[in-house]
């Protein structure tokens, strides 16, 4: 089974290689980082977040009652953000920062090229939570995270808590 990586792990920093080879490789990575997801209680998880430095994420939006469906999953490979606009800021949180959640403005309205689990080309434009869900983590694919938008009054906050949490 695959790991979480938590912050401050380094291999979070790294950016993820585009996907080039839509094997069989490939596709069990996305069955077994869908189970994590699930398991973890997440809507989102890239494959940077289990050590591997792919250009490769998974979100699945719970319903009105929190419950998430296999059909609503959305495996994207090699992802861009091709047109932003409005603003949104949302309550925030990562399987790789467990227990920290905070506001993050971000672009309400996104349109994403990518490609499914085959290498088809798709196009989705995402609004709202799955926008939010998106830019989140294809910041992941490059080396970023949600904390690194925190202002720093909140980003020092956040530190010391970190601290006091780990006995660093």
């Amino acid at each position: 089974m695959l790991e979480v990586i938590t912050y401050p792990n380094s291999i979070l920093r790294q950016i993820s290689k585009p996907v080039e080879s839509f094997d069989s490789k490939l596709h069990l990575l996305l069955d077994e980082m869908y189970e994590i997801m699930l398991a973890k209680n997440g809507v989102g998880i890239s494959a940077i977040q289990v050590a591997k430095p792919i250009r490769a994420l998974l979100i699945c939006i719970p319903d009105e009652e929190g419950n998430q469906h296999k059909e609503d999953l959305l495996e994207v490979i090699n992802p861009e953000i091709v047109e932003k606009d409005g603003e949104i800021v949302f309550s925030e949180g990562c399987l790789s920062v467990p227990e920290f959640y905070e506001d993050i403005k971000r672009a309400n309205t996104i349109k994403v090229v990518y490609q499914d689990r085959f290498g088809k080309p798709q196009e989705i434009v995402a609004q709202d939570y799955l926008a939010v869900a998106f830019q989140h983590e294809i910041d992941h694919l490059n080396g970023v995270l949600f904390i690194d938008k925190l202002s720093i009054v909140k980003r020092k906050k956040f530190e010391k808590g970190l601290k006091q949490k780990h006995k660093f």
